[in-house]
């Protein structure tokens, strides 16, 4: 039966329901999101940080994000976040050897954003792989366990006396430069023809009241 729901048919039905500026706005937004890059938070301890991340990710066209909670327990700070938890994709994980497990079974590369002497600097990143950048804390950075796992290092170049960003304004500053390199590149970065249905669907059934009766008129319809 669930099988019903995730059809182009079904989609028709509920789009009956929200606006047609509001179903043009999602195919506008969509046709900018992707998932040749993604984020990963390890413990950020800090609630608006986290919050301010994943709203960077939804004005920048990323995704999904990744939350690493083994030491802090997470929730969005809905102010911070202005919405973003609706449109952004959040998996969590209880370690970081999980979250790395999964990443790479998606076929990403692991890359730790840090000063780290063998970073590569921003304006030199490849793009062509796809790749899942690792934040940690401005205090304490990424742990040794994702360090070790890295296919890579990134980093921004500074030229002041601090030589540190908050990780809000640090991650902003990543996901803005290499998105928009992304899009003036020849990379297919776009979410496929089957992403594109699901997030349709998942956004406008969180835009419509009372979604499950409305789910329920649509199953006896056709049954």
């Amino acid at each position: 039966m669930s099988q019903i729901l995730e059809t182009e048919a079904y989609l028709e039905y509920l789009e009956n329901f929200i606006t047609l500026e509001r179903k043009q706005k999602f195919f506008e937004i969509l046709k900018m999101r992707t998932k040749h890059f993604t984020v990963a938070l390890e413990d950020v301890y800090q609630l608006h940080n986290t919050s301010a991340v994943m709203r960077s990710c939804e004005v920048f066209g990323i995704q999904e994000l990744h939350v690493i909670e083994q030491k802090f327990g997470k929730k969005i700070d809905s102010e911070i976040a202005m919405g973003a938890q609706k449109w952004v994709d959040v998996f969590r994980y209880p370690d970081s050897n999980r979250c790395i497990q999964k990443l790479k079974e998606r076929g990403y590369q692991i890359i730790a954003t840090t000063p780290h002497d063998n970073s590569c600097f921003l304006a030199d990143f490849d793009i062509q792989p796809r790749s899942a950048f690792f934040f940690g804390t401005e205090k304490d950075g990424l742990s040794q366990e994702i360090i070790k796992n890295a296919d890579g290092f990134l980093k921004i170049p500074m030229v002041g006396f601090t030589e540190s960003l908050n990780i809000s304004v640090a991650a902003a500053i990543i996901i803005q430069f290499l998105t928009q390199k992304l899009r003036n590149s020849s990379v297919e970065w776009q979410l496929t023809e089957t992403e594109l249905l699901q997030k349709k669907l998942d956004w406008t059934r969180k835009s419509i009241r009372n979604i499950e009766s409305v789910e329920k008129r649509y199953l006896d319809l056709i049954t």
